[in-house]
């Protein structure tokens, strides 16, 4: 089946994805989203939200809160061996898992008369200054753009020779929900020996955890339980969340070679957003936010291509790569680097020393990983 006179086909329907999708949708452009799962589904995710994207949320005529979105206005930090530190957030945010984010977001999306399809794309050909994009059911559509939201790692970055899909990442990545005691205005992050756990309260009142660790440390226990047993509790704060809590997924959640690799924007003139484009370490805790800030640039940048404005494709490419450099270099420099510092078993207790010392750097090192304000 072949579907022609589209404007935007957007292929993933994550968190950059539907944003995308909607605000397209709101200027009237013909727009089908492509994504193989099915909604509610639960994502390895922080389900941690900047507030920053809020008025970008409630530009889309999304709001959190009012599907039970926890707000969330404190921050604790503890490093392996149990040395910890408390602060303010300087914009806050809030905790909401995925499975409602993005169910929410998707009727929004079809509401606004986004064509949802579920498939795979297995290919995309760039050709006469149109894309081809077809799909594991052998659908194919023709469009003027192509969006790429299609997550951390896909097989269509190894169709497009991406470079960064060549080396081999050593991270691994593990979610599950419990119910039990934790302050709904807290994110906490938790160090251990090669890892680190992100906790926060989502909207049904569960808590959200959600760990790295190198895989290669991982590999030598046989399995979560022994590695978390061994390892992470010796953060005396994830042993008692862990042990004081009550599952409520059956089996946690897991993704491997999760690649923090520079990525581009744009790849055989696909405009890429979300982790797609690029992914900010998970110790930073605003991956959510940087993905729902790429689909607003991305989105701005196809709407003045598609209205006349910028006049080239090559035009809307380098606009595109240029802000969302200017927007997003910083960020995940900083990230790097931060995680780099934690990373380093001997150096985190010493660095929260000084943090304990100078609080004021806790706080600019928040705002060096987080944006302003979205301006809509």
């Amino acid at each position: 089946m072949a579907r022609g006179d589209l404007d935007v086909v957007i292929i993933g329907g994550g968190l950059a994805g539907l944003t995308s999708a909607i605000h397209l949708s709101k200027s009237n452009f013909k727009v089908v989203l492509v994504e193989k799962n099915t909604y509610p589904k639960h994502k390895v995710c922080g389900e941690y939200v900047s507030n920053e994207v809020l008025p970008y949320l409630n530009f889309l005529d999304f709001n959190p809160f009012n599907y039970g979105a926890k707000r969330i206005s404190k921050f604790e930090l503890t490093t392996h061996n149990n040395k910890s530190i408390k602060a303010s957030l300087p914009l806050g945010g809030f905790g909401m898992s995925r499975y409602e984010m993005d169910f929410q977001l998707y009727q929004l999306a079809v509401k606004n008369g986004v064509t949802v399809v579920k498939d795979t794309v297995v290919d995309v050909d760039f050709k006469a200054n149109h894309f081809n994009v077809t799909t594991k059911s052998n659908q194919s559509f023709t469009s003027k753009i192509v969006l790429g939201a299609f997550g951390k790692r896909s097989n269509l970055d190894v169709k497009l020779n991406r470079s960064f899909i060549a080396k081999k990442s050593p991270y691994l990545g593990v979610k599950i929900h419990v119910s039990g005691d934790f302050p709904e205005d807290k994110v906490a992050l938790h160090n251990f020996k090669g890892g680190y756990c992100g906790v926060s309260k989502v909207e049904n009142n569960h808590i959200n955890l959600c760990y790295i660790a190198d895989f290669k440390a991982f590999k030598t226990y046989k399995n979560i339980d022994a590695f978390q047993e061994e390892v992470m509790f010796k953060n005396l704060a994830l042993k008692q969340l862990f042990h004081n809590s009550k599952l409520e997924f059956e089996q946690p959640l897991t993704i491997s070679q999760i690649s923090f690799e520079t990525k581009t924007p744009v790849e055989n003139h696909i405009i890429m957003c979300g982790d797609t484009a690029g992914m900010i370490h998970p110790l930073c805790g605003n991956g959510m936010g940087m993905a729902i800030r790429s689909a607003q640039l991305a989105s701005l940048a196809i709407i003045d291509y598609l209205e006349g404005k910028i006049t080239t494709r090559t035009d809307l490419e380098n606009q595109y790569t240029k802000v969302w450099k200017t927007t997003f270099t910083k960020r995940l420099k900083a990230g790097h680097i931060i995680a780099y510092l934690f990373r380093q078993n001997w150096l985190a207790p010493i660095l929260l020393n000084l943090l304990q010392m100078f609080p004021f750097l806790l706080s600019r090192i928040i705002k060096m990983t987080h944006g302003k304000p979205m301006k809509v």
